[in-house]
Formats: C-alpha cells, sequence, structure tokens
C-alpha cells in the first residue's frame, strides 16, 4: 500500500504553469510532464503526456487483473512512446504548435517493486533510512559534460547549460526511453519532481526534507516554498510517494479516498486535454 500526496506552482517568474501531473491512486501509477515550447505549445504537451500515458497504463494494468500477468517494464515504455507519437503528430499538424514537447517521469508502484520511465531531466528520487538517492539520470548536456569529466559539479550548479535537454516527448517521430524497476521497502519515500525543483532546491536539502517528521502534504509544501524562496525560476511539481506496511489502515483508507476521486472525476482530463488542444493561441 502506499500513500501519495502531490502539489504544483507556476513559480515566482512564469506567468504560466507548463507543468502536468496525474496521481492514479487506484492503480498506483504517478506521472510528472515539465512542457516547453511557445506561447502556450509546452502547456498541452505536458498535458497530453499525463493524460494518454495514465489512459494507456490504467487500461493496460486492469486488463493485467483479469489476466493475472502483465510485463510492466513493456508496458510503461510502449505508452510513453506512443503518447510521443500522438505529441509529435499534433505538433506537425498545428502550426501554434510546432516544436512543442515535455519531459516526463513515470512510475507504476505494486508491492515490493517500482517501474519507472523517464525522458528528459524530470526526476525521481528515493529516500530510504538515511540515504537520498537519484533513481533517475538527466538526459541533458549537462549531464554529458559531467559525465565526460568537463565540468564539475560545483560548476554546474552555475552553467547555462542546465536547461537543455537532449530527449523529450514530441521533438521526433521516436524517442528512446529509459525503462528501470527497483525494489520498494516499507518506510522508502518517492519524490517524482520536475526540474523546478532540483534546480532551486540543492540535492542535500531535498533529502533533509524528505527525512524530516512532516506529512507528505507539508513535505511537499516545503519543497515548493524552498523552490521560490531560492527564486522560483520555473514552474515546479512534486509528488510523494510512501511505500506503507501492506496492514496499514492508512494506506486502505486512502485507496478508498482515491476511488471516490477517481469516480468524481470521470472523464475530467480528457475533457481539458481537447479543451487546450482546440484553444491553443
Amino acid at each position: 500500500m502506499f500513500d501519495i500526496a502531490s502539489l504544483t506552482h507556476l513559480g515566482m517568474v512564469r506567468a504560466r504553469n507548463e507543468d502536468n501531473h496525474v496521481v492514479d491512486a487506484v492503480n498506483d501509477v504517478v506521472i510528472v510532464a515539465d512542457g516547453m515550447g511557445g506561447y502556450n505549445a509546452g502547456e498541452v504537451a505536458s498535458a497530453m503526456a499525463v493524460t494518454l500515458l495514465a489512459a494507456g497504463l490504467g487500461a493496460g494494468l486492469s486488463r493485467a487483473r483479469a489476466k493475472f500477468k502483465l510485463d510492466r517494464k513493456l508496458l510503461i515504455k510502449t505508452q510513453v512512446e506512443q503518447a510521443n507519437g500522438a505529441i509529435h503528430d499534433a505538433a506537425q499538424a498545428q502550426p501554434q504548435c510546432a516544436g512543442m514537447g515535455a519531459t516526463l517521469v513515470a512510475a507504476i508502484f505494486e508491492p515490493g517493486r517500482v517501474t519507472v520511465a523517464h525522458v528528459g531531466d524530470s526526476r525521481l528520487y528515493r529516500a530510504r533510512g538515511a540515504r537520498f538517492d537519484a533513481l533517475t539520470r538527466d538526459h541533458s548536456v549537462l549531464q554529458e559534460q559531467l559525465d565526460g569529466g568537463l565540468i564539475s559539479q560545483e560548476e554546474a550548479l552555475i552553467s547555462r547549460n542546465r536547461n537543455l535537454v537532449t530527449r523529450a516527448l514530441g521533438m521526433a517521430s521516436t524517442v528512446e526511453v529509459d525503462v528501470a524497476q527497483h525494489e520498494v521497502l516499507p518506510g522508502d519515500l518517492y519524490l517524482l519532481c520536475s526540474d523546478g525543483l532540483n534546480d532551486m532546491v540543492a540535492h542535500d536539502r531535498i533529502g533533509q526534507v524528505l527525512s524530516g517528521a512532516l506529512d507528505l502534504g507539508q513535505m511537499a509544501q516545503q519543497l515548493l516554498a524552498l523552490a521560490n524562496a531560492n527564486g522560483g525560476h520555473d514552474n515546479v511539481t512534486v509528488i510523494l510517494v510512501r511505500a506503507l506496511a501492506e496492514n496499514s489502515r492508512r494506506g486502505l483508507l486512502q485507496r478508498i479516498r482515491a476511488a471516490v476521486q477517481r469516480w468524481r472525476s470521470g472523464i475530467a482530463p480528457a475533457v481539458i486535454l481537447d479543451y487546450q488542444l482546440n484553444n491553443v493561441r
């Protein structure tokens, strides 16, 4: 069982929030996408990414419950690739969406395991005991410079290449998706975020927040407050997922609340996406 909280903010500089995220607590699927592109096309790209991926993963997981077998790595890879194709096609078909794209990190949680896919520089972290580690590696010019020994970690903090990604959804008809699986232990705390968080808040400071005694909602609020206090130069989105013991009453109540919220929301995400696609200026 998992406890989940999420929060997003446009930051202190941007006029529009081009981040989008989905929390499907019924299927334990969480997704963060960070849009890019002119006008509000970035917002459209990230909305398409999370909406299409959530629908595809939800359908696949529902079929798995009936068949009792599913390759989650193949499922998430295939669905991200399909979302990429849809975003690319929309960008080609609509001049106002030309050049739009999105970075993405998505995870399917299940007892004992998490399956994660990412493209670009949106990240997944894990806090386990005294350790706080990044489980994804950025697809960015900056990361390539670090890997090649061209710059130091200190130089990376002030580099002008911080936001230059080498992969993103929608930029080409195909995309290379990094997919991995990790063991999940009770008490693990996972953070999915757009780069508006880690660009503004140091790695160790994020870890300190996650090691505190706050509940997940308070942690999310504190992370956003730190990003904004340090300049808030970008939109910031965070999703926190804590692995609970299987017999946790809190986890059961959380699932019940999520099921009610899902029933109430109906097809709202699809309606919102359709509105955005038809109202790009």
